[in-house]
């Protein structure tokens, strides 16, 4: 069984005015969180408005979402406590404000090399990490689920509203992400030694400062043995973040299997994967996709191409019904970019912050 870790990143904004809340740290170190919450389960992040939640290595769905509802729970406690509200949401969708960066040297660092994108990177997504027998068999997997990137990033859309206003894209966190130098779906590899070559090289060319800084939508870890996929929005509730990790179990076992089996790797042109990517960032599940082998097709007729091709590794993991009832849901119910739409069409701004901040804790 392929085991699973989620990390999630919550925005915090002030209870009245709705804008960000430099109060990451105070959150962090709440006394209230204790026992509920370990020291090791939240992070720091980039803005001191921020703060990242890890769960531990789950086994089964359920521990995966009981372990964030316990940690999006304990967060918002504390962040209740300090007059915050707390935000599972890609894009703050009120006005922004200058936010301080959280103080490390990684950050400032950061700040000086790009100082106007770390201003504009008030953004929060949802890692998911896959655990992997070795790093072949890593890189071989992500080479495998690439062209499924697109269709995994439409399906998690929770970030349409930027400075107030409707981007037009269902997640702007993508763009946003986009342009820093190393970003957007990950080139092919051969092998392992491959992929450390290419990423050394890029660390000598100082292109990067280290490897935290491969904003890829899918990367090798260098702190633990697993795949970690990247393309999604920090989701609504928990159980959004329970389909979307079981869908990526089943992306890596097929993608397993597969190599198993010697069949060969995709390579779809780059400039198509990138285009398919825009074009989901762009939509949603609201219009067109890229399909894996490059053709337009209904964001529906997408969806159900992926479940078809993840299905027989959902039904070995014992997650099918689970996953499948969650696309269910997903597809009618639509992402969070399509409900925060819908809020923002009957109730403006307030109406949207009211909505986020109600589902932040909830299933």
């Amino acid at each position: 069984m392929i085991t699973l870790g989620v990390e999630e990143e919550y925005l915090l904004v002030d209870a009245v005015t709705g804008r960000p809340a430099p109060q990451g740290d105070k959150v962090r170190s709440a006394a209230g969180l204790k026992p509920f919450v370990a020291a090791q389960e939240l992070h720091p992040e980039l803005s001191q408005a921020q703060v990242e939640a890890v769960t531990p290595v789950c086994g089964t769905l359920d521990e995966v979402g009981g372990h964030l509802l316990r940690l999006r729970h304990a967060v918002t406690a504390a962040a209740e406590a300090l007059g915050c509200r707390v935000l599972a949401s890609g894009t703050p969708p009120s006005h922004t404000r200058s936010v301080p960066v959280t103080d490390s040297p990684r950050y400032r660092a950061m700040q000086r090399q790009a100082p106007q994108l770390v201003a504009e990177q008030l953004v929060n997504g949802m890692h998911i990490h896959a655990a992997v027998p070795d790093r072949l068999t890593g890189v071989q997997v992500l080479d495998r689920i690439r062209p499924w990137l697109p269709v995994l990033t439409a399906m998690s859309a929770n970030s349409p509203l930027w400075e107030g206003e409707d981007t037009g894209f269902a997640t702007w966190r993508t763009l946003i992400y986009d342009r820093w130098p190393v970003s957007g779906v990950p080139p092919y590899f051969a092998d392992d030694p491959d992929y450390d070559r290419r990423v050394q090289r890029l660390l000598d060319a100082g292109v990067i400062a280290d490897t935290g800084q491969l904003y890829w939508q899918a990367r090798l870890s260098e702190h633990y043995p697993t795949l970690e996929i990247r393309c999604f929005d920090v989701q609504l509730g928990t159980d959004e973040a329970v389909l979307f990790a079981g869908m990526v179990r089943a992306l890596v076992q097929r993608a397993i299997w597969d190599g198993a089996e010697d069949l060969p790797r995709p390579q779809p042109d780059p400039e198509l994967l990138e285009g398919a990517m825009w074009q989901a960032a762009r939509h949603g599940l609201s219009g067109d996709l890229i399909d894996p082998e490059g053709v337009r097709r209904r964001a529906g007729d997408v969806v159900c191409r992926l479940m078809r091709h993840v299905g027989p590794a959902l039904e070995d993991a014992g997650d099918a019904r689970e996953v499948r009832a969650l696309v269910h849901r997903l597809l009618q119910l639509g992402t969070g970019a399509d409900r925060q739409r819908q809020a923002l069409a009957h109730g403006g701004i307030a109406e949207v912050t009211d909505m986020i901040t109600g589902m932040s804790s909830s299933s």
